[in-house]
């Protein structure tokens, strides 16, 4: 008697739970994910071998343009509204509500105190297309002292990282490092690129 087969059906597989698994996925990750302002100033750091990490947050960051400008920027929203309420209330320029929101969404800047005013009154397209001076760290004009002091006190927990150009000349970095001396800021971040570590033969 002849042996009966019986009859194979290939396996159906339902992929809507794994499409539906990856749009949540994608939807979370759009959701939590922080993107960073637009950088003001480009600054192509030096490389180096450490591997020493600066925090994730709370970090006053000072940028050292190829043209020697600098700029000042910091990370964290709450502390850069606290931070315009001071030098408001420091060198008597009022913002406007509209005008600290600008503040509290900006990267980093490099505008006189005198100027700050009429730029964040500017739309967003109109920012880009100004030429930021830098922020003024002169002996008889030296406002970059007040925005990292008055930074710390408005965020304690705050580290300063500062972000050169490798091509910038040495005395502008001495003066920051010097302006950071004055205001009892001794220990700070150099950013640098990473480089791989030399091998030992």
């Amino acid at each position: 008697m002849p042996k009966v087969k019986p009859h194979r059906s290939s396996p159906s597989l339902d992929m809507t739970p794994m499409v539906d698994l990856a749009f949540l996925l994608v939807t979370f990750f759009m959701l939590i994910s922080k993107f960073a302002p637009e950088e003001v100033l480009v600054v192509d750091t030096p490389s180096a071998t450490t591997e020493i990490k600066a925090p994730d947050a709370n970090i006053i960051t000072i940028s050292i343009g190829n043209d020697e400008r600098v700029f000042f920027g910091v990370d964290d929203k709450n502390t850069k509204l606290r931070l315009i309420d001071k030098i408001s209330e420091k060198y008597g320029v009022a913002f406007t509500d509209a005008e600290k929101q600008t503040f509290s969404t900006l990267g980093s800047f490099g505008v006189p105190i005198a100027q700050l005013k009429s730029y964040l009154s500017m739309a967003p397209d109109q920012m880009k297309k100004v030429n930021q001076p830098g922020i003024p760290i002169d002996s008889t004009s030296n406002e970059l002292g007040d925005w990292v002091q008055l930074a710390r006190y408005s965020n304690p927990q705050s580290v300063v990282a500062i972000k050169g150009d490798q091509t910038a000349g040495y005395p502008v970095a001495g003066r920051v490092i010097e302006i950071l001396q004055d205001k009892n800021i001794n220990r700070f971040n150099l950013v640098t690129d990473m480089e791989a570590k030399p091998r030992n033969l």
